[in-house]
């Protein structure tokens, strides 16, 4: 028996447009894999924590102000600098005469006992060093102890220069990319600008970068949160460092001149990093010379050892090797040169031992003044060879003595 329907017959097409999308329903629907879940869940997590991230337009505009584009001539020094680094560094990998640690740095024994501490007790707390200010005549080892602190320290060490930071983006460049603990050394840092200073009082105290944005009556102050850090300045003249930074620093610690005996320890450790045999005498030659700087000292011992090479043929360096060598290069028992010894000569015979003025002095030896004042007479003043009086300089007896003038000569040029 037939069953008539009332609804109407599906058209046939249509039954078989439909199957189609029933399958392709079917295999949408089917099990998404774990992976993609995961990939897809990763990536929401991306994006939603970019954006929390990111800073405001504002803030990112005032660091896109500070970090400005390097010019031509910074692009072209760090290309060239990219391009000579590995053959730098394969050269200058067996030549680095510094010292790595505390262990191997000679001299300083007072400060090098204060560091051992403080950072013993940084490490122990797992924070940052306090700030560290390192004053003193020049080539008495101020960079290499900022180095040797990052090694104990195990952290990295940015280097740079007061004069390089002249406008406030050169270091709010470098303090945001400071990592946690890093520290940054700044040299010659009594002749920061005025701008640059003040940015590093907050840096310093609290470890915020202070950012103006907008100007007149408009500008607000945003801060940006830096890691802590260590500042370690070095300066020659302290007293040329204002009292808001110089207070500051949690050390300010004085280099003294080194010892004979620590600058001979020294000798013969550049002598063995160099491959150049020397001996005791050899090593107490140079050290006697070198005005109780270390850089003064490795310094005659590479022009020893080109003297030794080349007219000793490559022989053991002693004592007369290093004397000969020494006076080749005009450098007396006392480490005066030449010019040390004419402004003494001048002082003597042409003034009868002074006293005569700086500018005097300056016109009978053709040397400039401020040379004259900032170059040679401070090691002059240490060992007593000359005197300043409200008259002006005065050679010394000792300073007579050492020229091989007479005594009594002596003592008549000074009354």
């Amino acid at each position: 028996m037939a069953i008539i329907s009332s609804k109407p017959s599906p058209n046939p097409d249509g039954d078989r447009n439909g199957n189609q999308v029933d399958d392709q329903t079917a295999q949408n629907s089917a099990p998404i894999p774990e992976q993609s879940l995961e990939k897809a869940a990763a990536k929401k997590s991306t994006r939603r924590n970019s954006k929390k991230a990111t800073p405001s337009p504002e803030i990112q505009q005032a660091l896109d102000l500070l970090q400005a584009e390097a010019t031509p001539e910074e692009k072209l020094a760090d290309q060239l600098a990219k391009d000579n680094s590995e053959a730098a560094a394969q050269v200058g990998a067996d030549i680095n005469i510094r010292p790595k640690n505390l262990q191997d740095y000679i001299g300083q024994k007072d400060l090098k006992e204060l560091l051992h501490i403080a950072i013993a007790a940084a490490k122990s707390r797992s924070s940052a060093l306090d700030h560290l200010l390192l004053y003193g005549p020049p080539g008495l080892g101020k960079t290499s102890l900022a180095l040797i602190i990052a090694q104990e320290m195990g952290v990295q060490c940015k280097i740079t220069s007061a004069p390089a930071l002249e406008r406030p983006r050169d270091v709010a460049g470098l303090l945001v990319s400071l990592q946690q603990g890093d520290i940054l050394f700044i040299d010659e840092i009594h002749r920061l600008p005025n701008v640059t200073e003040e940015i590093l009082y907050p840096a310093m105290e609290d470890y915020r970068l202070d950012i103006t944005i907008g100007k007149g009556q408009g500008a607000r102050i945003r801060s940006v949160q830096l890691n802590k850090f260590t500042l370690i300045g070095a300066t020659t003249r302290i007293g040329a460092l204002s009292s808001p930074l110089r207070d500051r620093f949690g050390f300010v610690q004085h280099f003294r001149f080194y010892e004979q005996d620590e600058l001979t320890q020294i000798v013969s450790r550049s002598a063995k990093i160099l491959s150049t045999p020397i001996d005791d005498d050899g090593a107490v030659a140079i050290a006697a010379r070198s005005r109780g700087t270390p850089r003064i000292a490795n310094r005659l011992l590479k022009r020893v050892r080109d003297y030794a090479e080349v007219k000793a043929k490559g022989e053991q360096i002693t004592g007369a090797i290093a004397e000969s060598a020494l006076e080749l290069f005009n450098v007396d028992p006392k480490g005066l040169d030449w010019i040390d010894r004419k402004l003494l000569t001048v002082l003597i015979e042409n003034f009868n031992g002074g006293p005569a003025g700086l500018d005097t002095l300056a016109a009978a030896t053709g040397e400039d003044a401020h040379t004259i004042e900032e170059v040679y007479e401070p090691y002059l003043l240490q060992i007593g060879y000359i005197n300043r009086t409200p008259r002006g300089r005065v050679a010394t007896a000792a300073a007579w003595k050492h020229l091989g003038y007479p005594v009594q000569t002596a003592i008549a040029g000074l009354l």
